[in-house]
Formats: structure tokens, C-alpha cells, sequence
């Protein structure tokens, strides 16, 4: 069943997983993809490496996912450094693995590459969605949407605007980068109703486990840590374990009243640790389970 489908019948939840680095074979994380599974996401999303560094472990991820524990998989692509051609072909290769699903990215340029190479074609992600549309009409297309605004945007107004560009071009839904404060999504949520943008909204939620978490994401986004969050991480910063309990159940709190709102559903960011996403679907089981209860 398509992503698109399962939204429109119930509450859905995702895990994301990353595939090894490309100088490690991709089959590393496959213990790790069948606990995953043993939870009963949804679908199961697997990214994709800057410049398509890890494009052989996508596939090959996906692949286990469909093939060997029955799940829909979410193929990420990227377009920056890609032409039509290349695109054609990982289009062709994920059709062979029976993904139908992509999620539509520009990506991020590879750490010493010259951005001034990237490709005229698929310079941004909205070109890649159009493409995608009209030469590969089989997949259904995610995108990404920033609840805070993306980085390189000038305004908030601005991204809304560049969203609404990518829905018209041919979305099926949206998955948020991940945030901390439930408020600025559901502002976004608002704005982006309010624009038009009608598909399904899956916010995205990262459990910090970590201080060196933090600084990537200081480092990527334009991320907002409440009060609440920063006392946390200044109480908890020097003590690992405590910080990861206390990252957890920040995360659980957050999927609770994301829950109540109303969302579509949550997508979780798992980092490739499945006891991280084993204690969260285990301490959201009641909830879930009444929202399929009001589904059926």
C-alpha cells in the first residue's frame, strides 16, 4: 500500500534509518532494520548521503525492508550533483526493488565540493519533483518541509512559499525536519493550511540522546530550543545516561501532544537505534492503540 494511503486511513508511525557509510557495507544495519520492523512502523524511510554517497545502501535497505519484513520503504533521493540520465537510472533500480515511494530532496553538498558544480538540472528540489512527475509517474513523492524555516531562506514567508511551489509540482505529503518546540509546528501547520498546501503534514521528532546531537543540529538548521529543553540538557550535558533518558521522554512528550493535536502522524527519527525507538513506541503503545480504535 502507498504512504499516501495509509495516512488517509489512520494515524501512521515511521522510523528513519541511515545507511552505513559508503566504505562500510551496507548489510551492517540490517540487524538493526529487522528490530525496527519488529515494531510495526508504518514504513520505514532510509536516507540518503550527501552528493549520493550512500545510494548502493539505500537501495539495498529498502530492498530488505520491502522484501524481507513486508514493509513499505521511503527511498530518499537527492538531485544536486545528479542529470536526467542518473536519475533515470536509480529511478529504474528502485522500481526493480519494488520501492514506491521516494522522498524528493536537493540534498546537501558534499563536504569540499565547489556548490558552483552542481548540475543546472536539479539545482533545487522542486525541479527533481517535476521530473519525477512527469517521467516517473508510478512513484508517489514526499517532500521535506521546515517547521522553522530553512536555513538558507531569507524569510519564513519565503520557505511557505517554496513549499507551496513543490506541492503544486506534484507532492504527495511532507515530513518535517525535526523541531523541539510543538508550537512553531503547529504555526506552521496553520500558515501552511492557510496558503493551500492541503497534503498530509508528518512531524518529524528527533530524541536528543546526546551534547554532540545538539551541535550538529545547531550547526544544520535554524532549530529553536525552548526553556524547558535547554534546562535539560544544562542539568543532564555531562551525564550520558541521564541525558538520553531525558531526551526520551522530551521526545515522548512531544509525540503525546502531537498526538492529541490531531497530527497525521509522527515520524521518528530513530538514529539507528532501536532500543531508542523500542522505548518510545512501548510508552505510546495506549495511544496508539486508541487512535486505531477511533480509525477502525
Amino acid at each position: 500500500m502507498l504512504i499516501q494511503d495509509l495516512i488517509q486511513q489512520k494515524t501512521v508511525f515511521s522510523v528513519e534509518v541511515f545507511p552505513p557509510k559508503k566504505e562500510e557495507p551496507p548489510e551492517l544495519l540490517l540487524p538493526a532494520v529487522k528490530r525496527f520492523s519488529k515494531l510495526k512502523p508504518d514504513f520505514i524511510s532510509v536516507t540518503y548521503g550527501a552528493g549520493g554517497s550512500t545510494k548502493k545502501g539505500t537501495q539495498t535497505i529498502c530492498e530488505a525492508v520491502i522484501q524481507n519484513h513486508r514493509l513499505p520503504a521511503l527511498a530518499h533521493l537527492t538531485c544536486v550533483f545528479e542529470s536526467p540520465k542518473s536519475i533515470d537510472r536509480i529511478a529504474l533500480s528502485l522500481k526493480e526493488k519494488k520501492v514506491r515511494s521516494v522522498l524528493a530532496l536537493r540534498g546537501d553538498i558534499p563536504h569540499g565540493q565547489d556548490p558552483k558544480k552542481a548540475t543546472a538540472h536539479f539545482s533545487k528540489a522542486v525541479q527533481l519533483i517535476s521530473y519525477l512527475r512527469e517521467h516517473h509517474a508510478a512513484f508517489e513523492i514526499g517532500a521535506a518541509a521546515y517547521p522553522e524555516g530553512h536555513l538558507e531562506c531569507e524569510s519564513f514567508q519565503q520557505d511557505l512559499y517554496y513549499l507551496k511551489k513543490k506541492v503544486e509540482a506534484g507532492v504527495d505529503f511532507l515530513i518535517t525536519q525535526l523541531f523541539f518546540h510543538n508550537d512553531h509546528f503547529y504555526r506552521f501547520l496553520e500558515k501552511a493550511r492557510n496558503m493551500g498546501i492541503e497534503v498530509p503534514i508528518l512531524p518529524g521528532i528527533m530524541p536528543v540522546t546526546s551534547k554532540k546531537q545538539v551541535d550538529r543540529i545547531l550547526s544544520m538548521s535554524r532549530t529553536d530550543f525552548p526553556p524547558k529543553f535547554r534546562r535539560m540538557l544544562e542539568r543532564y550535558e555531562h551525564n550520558p545516561a541521564a541525558l538520553k533518558e531525558a531526551g526520551t521522554a522530551y521526545a515522548t512528550e512531544q509525540i503525546i501532544d502531537l498526538l492529541s493535536f490531531g497530527t497525521d502522524g509522527i515520524h521518528l527519527y530513530a538514529m539507528n537505534k532501536p532500543a531508542l525507538a523500542e522505548k518510545i513506541f512501548s510508552d505510546t503503545a495506549s495511544i496508539r492503540a486508541c487512535l486505531r480504535e477511533s480509525a477502525g
